[in-house]
């Protein structure tokens, strides 16, 4: 069983986001670790780059704070195989491809599969697009995640056949950022999902209270949170560790607690 398979494994998933170098990869290195320690299932790095088209504000702003900081995909590397020596969850970039194609995609995948990563979103690479990246994937054993939007429609089936790791289920149109009000259709995406593979789908994009985080996870296999949390790190900076861990902590038990609901309705 891989890693990803783990932390789906007969529970829902916690899924949280940082992106890496924000304020610092000192700072990324002490969050990771934290969240692992307050229940995250698993973690996604976002590899800052100056054009990432499916973000909002914040997660722009972090991107440019961390370039602005020296932060390099070299750098980053180096920092995940530095966590990799104590944290066990499961660990995903988020990235463009334009970072990868200029890295060199051979040399990316290899780094990855080096230092710990277990797989890779690329947002703005389209599905019928992917073999270039995911061939590659497949190559050094790192899931090439796909991504699912209420836009996909009869796409949802043809990618869903043939995704690995988990399926990122984009729960609403735009670019990423916390929102009051999530799309009402995702439980009929996931169920397109689930009537093609058995491969876990989680819920981004906009997911920032506990209720929100049990509504997705109710009808899907995790929540997914990025944004809440990049505001978090821009708010408290170096000091944002500690304003994480609690902020993990809590989505992590509400999910847990919609855990033990369905359980006791299934009895």
């Amino acid at each position: 069983m891989t890693r990803i398979e783990e932390a789906f494994y007969d529970k829902k998933a916690f899924i949280s986001f940082v992106t890496a170098g924000d304020p610092s990869l000192e700072v990324t290195k002490q969050l990771v670790i934290r969240m692992e320690q307050e229940g995250a299932d698993l973690i996604e790095l976002g590899i800052p780059f100056s054009d990432p088209v499916a973000e909002g504000p914040v997660i722009q702003a972090a991107n440019e704070r961390a370039l602005k900081a020296g932060t390099t995909t070299d750098k980053i590397f180096a920092m995940v195989k530095e966590i990799r020596k104590t944290v066990k969850v499961p660990l995903v970039f988020l990235t463009y491809y334009n970072p990868i194609f200029t890295y060199g995609v051979e040399r990316f995948l290899k780094n990855c599969k080096e230092c710990g990563i277990d797989g890779v979103i690329v947002p703005d690479l389209p599905f019928e697009e992917k073999r270039e990246l995911s061939d590659v994937c497949k190559e050094y054993g790192v899931a090439f995640i796909s991504l699912i939007a209420p836009t996909s429609h009869d796409r949802i089936k043809m990618i869903a056949k043939e995704a690995e790791g988990f399926i990122y289920c984009v729960s609403s149109l735009g670019v990423t950022g916390v929102r009051a009000k999530l799309a009402s259709d995702i439980e009929n995406m996931v169920s397109l999902v689930r009537q093609t593979t058995n491969v876990p789908c989680a819920v981004g994009f906009g997911i920032a209270t506990k209720e929100q985080a049990m509504d997705m996870a109710s009808i899907s296999d995790g929540a997914i949170v990025g944004s809440a949390i990049v505001e978090l790190v821009a708010k408290h900076k170096e000091a944002a560790v500690d304003y994480v861990g609690e902020y993990v902590h809590q989505m992590k038990q509400a999910v847990e607690s919609l855990e033990e609901v369905q359980e006791e309705i299934a009895k």
